[in-house]
């Protein structure tokens, strides 16, 4: 009965002074609004860097990468082959720890031309890993095989951006067993692969909140049109604009001569990328160097070649990502304290004017802990009222920037997040009415009754 009485009291104090009271609470909405929304945005910076980094491999994918050799080494770094088919070959078939290779050669800025239909893009020569190393899906059709390694067909697969372009008004699936052209060549398309966005992009089109991506021009959000599909691209646009063919095609059909300052200086078969994919992360440092080891065999001793990880990639964003939450949090947390002294000056105002009021009390036989009690509950009372109004005040803001912005870190409003935001504001509602508390139970009884 004693709280059921206090919370009516306290409630009805704060309706009695309506204004001063949500001047009280401005502090508390600012302080925990501006908590919330650190949270959701730090929430959505690391969801959007998880997905990107999902999408594009994960953790397991290793990228090896051609560099110059060390200094001691640079007098006979000419009995190096070079990055060549040979190292993802022998990475096939001895190294235990990986599941999918895939050597890669890339054939930039190639232009892809259907009838009058004409654009540019990155054409990449791969094996069939490289499907599962890069988590694509195929929407359509099928991947490429061995068979087309052998043969060193002209076959494709290509992205739903690709097959929008050059098929345009068509579902981009109708591409499949058509045939397109590579820097002048024919190729016969043999798979599309799936359309890729964004989680919350896929929610908002599936609720008819956004166009349908297949009225999108070049892949680009909104249906902004643009002559370079690569122009204001987000992280997916990249999967969306993929070409593929077999890297024997590649080799054969656009490396087979490389002419520099019109002189032919023979094909140039050496890799852009090998790209493989450890079978189990906790063994990842086993698989690196059991990899180095079979690559030192082929390079003939000589480290012109290095390992790209996402795992240092993962750890600074998740320090990044923490730094920012600290940071955020400490401005925030500044302006729930400026709440809290709001609080503590209201409750010691509220005090002297009922001070008179507290002597009947006391004289009637109130405890000093029930005037203790009394004036806590009251503080939180107006902490619970300001953190319930600072999360609506939060939800209200962060709907605001998921509509204004266009970015990939869409706010995440997660329950721990509330729950915090909110156990902070009682908290600082608690602490705050502790001195006024303390200061009206300890009023002497004579001295209030002779008050005013």
């Amino acid at each position: 009965m004693k709280l059921w009485f206090s919370l009516l009291m306290g409630l009805k104090e704060i309706g009695a002074h309506k204004f001063r009271s949500m001047l009280t609470m401005l502090g508390i909405i600012l302080g925990v609004a501006s908590l919330l929304a650190c949270f959701a945005l730090s929430e959505g910076m690391a969801r959007g860097l998880r997905e990107s980094m999902t999408q594009f491999g994960g953790i397991e994918r290793v990228d090896i990468l051609s560099q110059d050799p060390p200094e001691e080494q640079i007098g006979f770094a000419d009995i190096s082959p070079g990055s060549t088919v040979a190292d993802a070959e022998i990475i096939q078939r001895r190294a235990s720890l990986v599941t999918c290779v895939s050597p890669e050669s890339n054939l930039k800025n190639a232009a892809l031309t259907r009838g009058a239909q004409t654009f540019r893009a990155t054409v990449d020569g791969c094996w069939p890993d490289f499907v599962a190393i890069k988590k694509h899906e195929i929407a359509a059709g099928r991947g490429i095989t061995q068979l087309d390694l052998d043969e060193a067909r002209h076959v494709c697969l290509i992205g739903q951006s690709v097959a929008k372009n050059l098929w345009p008004g068509n579902k981009p699936e109708t591409a499949v067993g058509q045939s397109m052209l590579i820097n002048g060549r024919p190729f016969t398309v043999v798979g599309v692969y799936a359309f890729y966005e964004r989680s919350s992009d896929k929610t908002r089109r599936e609720q008819g909140l956004e166009r349908p991506s297949a009225g999108r021009k070049d892949g680009l959000p909104g249906g902004r049109k643009s002559s370079n599909p690569y122009k204001g691209w987000d992280m997916f646009s990249i999967k969306n604009l993929a070409v593929q063919i077999p890297i024997t095609t590649m080799f054969y059909d656009f490396k087979s001569a490389n002419v520099i300052n019109n002189v032919d200086t023979g094909p140039n078969y050496k890799l852009d990328k090998l790209t493989f994919q450890i079978s189990d992360v906790s063994r990842f440092q086993e698989a690196i160097e059991q990899t180095r080891g079979l690559l030192e065999n082929t390079h003939r001793g000589i480290e012109d070649f290095t390992y790209y990880t996402r795992e240092d990639s993962i750890e600074s964003m998740e320090h990044s990502i923490k730094s920012i939450r600290v940071i955020l949090g400490l401005i925030a947390g500044i302006c729930l304290v400026v709440g809290g002294i709001g609080i503590a000056n209201i409750m010691l105002a509220s005090i002297t004017e009922r001070i008179r009021e507290i002597g009947v009390r006391r004289a009637i036989g109130a405890k000093a802990r029930d005037i203790f009690f009394q004036v806590i509950v009251e503080s939180s009372v107006i902490g619970v009222c300001g953190g319930l109004l600072g999360l609506a005040a939060a939800f209200g803001l962060l709907g605001v920037i998921a509509k204004l912005t266009e970015s990939e870190y869409t706010p995440v409003v997660a329950l721990s997040g509330v729950l915090i935001s909110f156990g902070f504001a009682v908290v600082i509602g608690v602490i705050s009415g502790f001195y006024p508390a303390l200061k009206a139970s300890r009023l002497d009884p004579i001295e209030a009754l002779r008050y005013g």
